[in-house]
Parts: structure tokens; C-alpha cells; sequence
């Protein structure tokens, strides 16, 4: 298959399969809520997409229980900060990943038809929106068997589930048809930036600014106290 001219190894286009996905996402998601969770499976080394697809989801399982500790009735303040520079880290992987995706997958379907109508959303954003439904899954799921939890809560997050599992198919099925367009030439789709600015020093207000304080002179420097 053509490359692209983005530098990454091409991943053959069957990897790109949604149901495939979406079991890899299941499986780690239970297996990483595990007390004594076991070694995560190292695909073939010719599989670097599925290697990616597992780092991904692993930067969203953590960004959700990350942002938990925030959430909690009794979080101090220091916690709340020392959270806040984690999901900041935390998400800037998660953005670097999806477009590690979409590398992949553009080098895979290699020079795409220029007259074809380009789609909004780049296969690696649905992926990220794919990880995130197997998370909202299995914790749902806790929801619907909760011992502590009413009978009405119980049935309100089984009906929760269905729904979300529906959506979810809907999204896989979406996927595995734009993938299906691209390599046909009848559909294409674009490496979308983040452009993400909280992280960068040259770039958020908040931290340049600060920066800059602490190394401005002072006007007013003290004075050594005369000798007698």
C-alpha cells in the first residue's frame, strides 16, 4: 500500500476494525480495574496501531479516575492542584495519541482523492470517543448491579446501559464505514491539530506571565547595612 508523507509505518487497513476495537477496549478496561491487574498483552510487533489504540485508551482510563480524586467530598485543595496538573498531562497524551492515530491511518490509506468530499471528524477522533463509551460502559454497568444501590437507581443505569452500548455500535459501524470510504477514494479525511495552549509556556497567559514575574529585577533590591 502507498505511504503517505507523514513518516509513519503503514498499519494494514484490516487493524482498522471497529469490533476489534471496542473488544481491546472492554478487555483492558476490566483488566485495568483489577486489584492485581495482570500484564497488558503486547501485540505483534508488526500491530503498532493496536499498541497505539491501548496506550490511548490507557491515557483516558486514567484521565477518568484522575479526575474523580476532584471530584471527591473531601478533597483538599492540594489535591485539587496537584489533579489538575495530572489531567493537564494526562490530556495533552491523550491529544498526542489520537493524532498519532490518524497518522497511522492516513500513512495506511495513502494518497486520497482530492475531489472527495473531506469528512468533519478524522478516524482518531472517534476513536477517542470510542474508548471513552467502553469507560462509561463498565462503570454504568457497576451502576446497574450497585448492592447499595435502590432498585430504581439499578433499572435507571440498565436502561442507561442499552442506550449507551446502542450509541456505541452506531459510532463502530460509522468508523468502519469511513475507513471503508477513504480506502475507495469516496470519502476523506485531514490530521486535525489540537493546538492545545495549557501546556505551553509560550503560550499560556497564566504560566508565561508568572514566569516572566519571577525573573523580572527587582526595582528595589536590599541595601547591605553599613559596616561600623
Amino acid at each position: 500500500m502507498p505511504l503517505a508523507s507523514s513518516g509513519v509505518s503503514p498499519a494494514p487497513t484490516f487493524l482498522l476494525d471497529a469490533p476489534q476495537i471496542t473488544h481491546i477496549h472492554d478487555e483492558a478496561t476490566l483488566r485495568w480495574h483489577q486489584d492485581n491487574p495482570a500484564p497488558d498483552p503486547t501485540p505483534p510487533s508488526t500491530h503498532p496501531f493496536l499498541e497505539a489504540i491501548l496506550a490511548h485508551h490507557r491515557a483516558n482510563f486514567d484521565l477518568w479516575h484522575e479526575e474523580d480524586k476532584a471530584r471527591a467530598p473531601e478533597a483538599t485543595d492540594t489535591t485539587i492542584a496537584q489533579v489538575k496538573h495530572a489531567i493537564d498531562a494526562l490530556n495533552q497524551r491523550r491529544n498526542d495519541l489520537v493524532e498519532t492515530l490518524d497518522r497511522t491511518l492516513l500513512a495506511a490509506a495513502g494518497p486520497q482523492n482530492p475531489a472527495a468530499p473531506l469528512h468533519s471528524e478524522s478516524p482518531g477522533l472517534i476513536l477517542d470517543r470510542l474508548s471513552i463509551l467502553a469507560l462509561k460502559l463498565y462503570h454504568t454497568a457497576e451502576e446497574s448491579h450497585r448492592a447499595s444501590a435502590s432498585e430504581a437507581h439499578r433499572a435507571r443505569n440498565l436502561d442507561r446501559l442499552a442506550l449507551i452500548q446502542e450509541q456505541r455500535a452506531d459510532l463502530a459501524a460509522c468508523l468502519d464505514q469511513l475507513w471503508k470510504q477513504v480506502l475507495a477514494g469516496q470519502r476523506r479525511f485531514k490530521l486535525y491539530r489540537q493546538m492545545k495552549m495549557y501546556n505551553d509556556p509560550d503560550l499560556n497567559p497564566a504560566v508565561y506571565s508568572h514566569k516572566a514575574a519571577a525573573e523580572k529585577p527587582d526595582p528595589h533590591p536590599a541595601r547591605p547595612h553599613p559596616t561600623s
